[in-house]
């Protein structure tokens, strides 16, 4: 259930006495942090915080990936998640939610830890990990229990925090004006063709401070490959695909089926969506009434490691994966990269 789908627009409207009393509750929050009444914690690593301000989709995990990559070699990373829809409070790989063990599957060296309290899961990754050089905190902006020493902040290019309220009218958890905490605010999900005059309309809507970097990122979809033995396949306008996803915002990615594949079927569930038997069966049906021989399953890395439980029973189904990546635009990856770098390197200085 999409509750940003125009159907829900009038309830959302309904709902907005509500929006009130939760601005007023996240106001007096960060006031109190403001004046010191609450305290962040710190720690003596370097601590990378990426968030947003809204609920959903902002390409939270695809930039956490990111840093991993251009860090794991380096220095130790480790990463720190909430754990949506976990069933447990435990961090074992099976039990710590759609994230985190997305990010376990890609990154099986990487320590990840699990935990809604940032200044409880920091000291006890550290020591199960002292080896670790770095934190990477996923989804955490908004939180403020750590001080984070470098803050990402992401907002979607179609969906910008400037334009959105307070939930449950809006999609804000946040004050607008919480930007200003961020060293780095990130417009993801651009268009690859995004104009010069458009970013610096972007840039000035948005109104950072002189000491904030302003980026401007598209997600890009790479080779799908089997969610069991991860041979690839190519996508043509003669296969007809079923997508199955339980993510946020999955219209860029029917978008991008639109054009790399030929009919395509969906099966949307909730965001964080914890699959059961009869959605498999639902699946697998709704799979084998798509009458052609060039058909098959599409889904995202983190659906495909909620059906990781099901493996047994999906081995009869061609499920592919469609993973994204995350891309700067306007040649500003460099840039990007080298303000990490050099906020690790210069850290305790």
């Amino acid at each position: 259930m999409n509750f940003n789908s125009p159907v829900f627009k009038p309830l959302r409207i309904l709902l907005f006495p509500f929006s009130l009393i939760y601005g007023l509750i996240v106001w007096l929050r960060n006031r109190m942090y403001d004046n010191k009444i609450f305290r962040s914690a710190n720690f003596d690593k370097p601590i990378i915080c990426v968030g947003n301000l809204s609920a959903g989709g902002t390409g939270k995990s695809p930039m956490v990936e990111y840093l991993v990559k251009l860090l794991n070699g380096k220095i130790k990373p480790a990463i720190i998640s909430r754990g949506y829809r976990r069933k447990t409070k435990d961090s074992t790989a099976q039990d710590i939610g759609d994230e985190p063990m997305q990010f376990h599957i890609k990154f099986p060296d990487i320590a990840i830890a699990v935990g809604e309290q940032r200044t409880v899961a920091i000291p006890e990754l550290l020591n199960d990990r002292p080896d670790t050089g770095v934190i990477i905190l996923d989804d955490a902006f908004q939180h403020r229990s750590v001080d984070a020493g470098l803050n990402i902040l992401l907002t979607d290019f179609n969906h910008l925090f400037t334009r959105d309220w307070f939930l449950p009218t809006g999609n804000l958890r946040d004050e607008k004006r919480s930007y200003h905490r961020a060293q780095i605010i990130i417009v993801t999900k651009c268009r690859s063709d995004l104009s010069e005059q458009n970013k610096n309309g972007l840039k000035n809507e948005i109104s950072p401070r002189p000491s904030q970097h302003v980026f401007f990122t598209e997600t890009i979809y790479g080779q799908a490959y089997h969610h069991l033995n991860a041979n690839t396949i190519s996508l043509s306008k003669k296969v007809e695909v079923l997508l199955v996803t339980g993510i946020a915002n999955p219209e860029p990615l029917k978008n991008y089926l639109a054009g790399a594949a030929g009919t395509c079927h969906e099966l949307i569930y909730n965001d964080h969506h914890m699959f059961s038997s009869d959605d498999l069966k639902e699946i697998s049906n709704r799979f084998n009434r798509i009458v052609t021989q060039h058909k098959l399953i599409i889904t995202t890395e983190k659906d495909a490691a909620r059906l990781l439980k099901f493996t047994e029973h999906l081995k009869e189904l061609p499920i592919y994966v469609v993973p994204i990546q995350t891309r700067f635009l306007f040649n500003e990856g460099n840039q990007f990269n080298n303000i990490i770098t050099t906020f690790i390197g210069e850290f305790g200085k």
